[in-house]
């Protein structure tokens, strides 16, 4: 089973963002933003890209999918760490060039490489006029060295 999208160029303005057609906006890299979400609790997991192949895969395995642009290849989420996201649902905002995945992070809860539940475990501050970065707590919920064999 092939999964395509309607051309967001085909549609009028009130069709792409009223309408029922899927007509993803990917950006000239051929991409489109998603923020991964946590279901039930809501917590922001991870933002990262899919292109067309990837959403596909994710809408017909119920798996997330995404493209790594660091690696420029399709990623199986937790394909080598176990730490699947399965989709609860998918959804677009009002043009079509962002998505919201919501799922249940599987494995040890883990949605980022470093091993924690978030990709998001640091807070920024300002100190006179200098920004820093400061740890929230998140603890890992596995060693990244173990899995991947590399430093985080």
């Amino acid at each position: 089973m092939s999964i395509s999208f309607a051309d967001p160029t085909a549609l009028t303005h009130d069709q792409l963002e009223e309408g029922t057609d899927f007509a993803p906006r990917f950006d000239a890299a051929g991409l489109v933003t998603v923020v991964t979400v946590e279901a039930g609790s809501n917590d922001v997991l991870m933002l990262a890209h899919m292109n067309a192949e990837a959403l596909a895969l994710t809408l017909q395995t119920g798996v997330a999918h995404y493209w790594s642009r660091s690696r420029g290849k399709l990623w199986k989420k937790g394909e080598t760490s176990g730490e699947t996201q399965q989709v609860v649902e998918l959804r677009t905002d009002c043009d079509q060039d962002a998505i919201v995945l919501v799922v249940n992070q599987t494995g040890r809860g883990a949605a980022c490489h470093t091993g924690r539940k978030s990709c998001f475990y640091r807070r920024a501050s300002v100190s006179g006029d200098t920004a820093t970065l400061q740890d929230t707590g998140l603890p890992r919920l596995f060693d990244p060295r173990e899995v991947y064999g590399t430093p985080s």
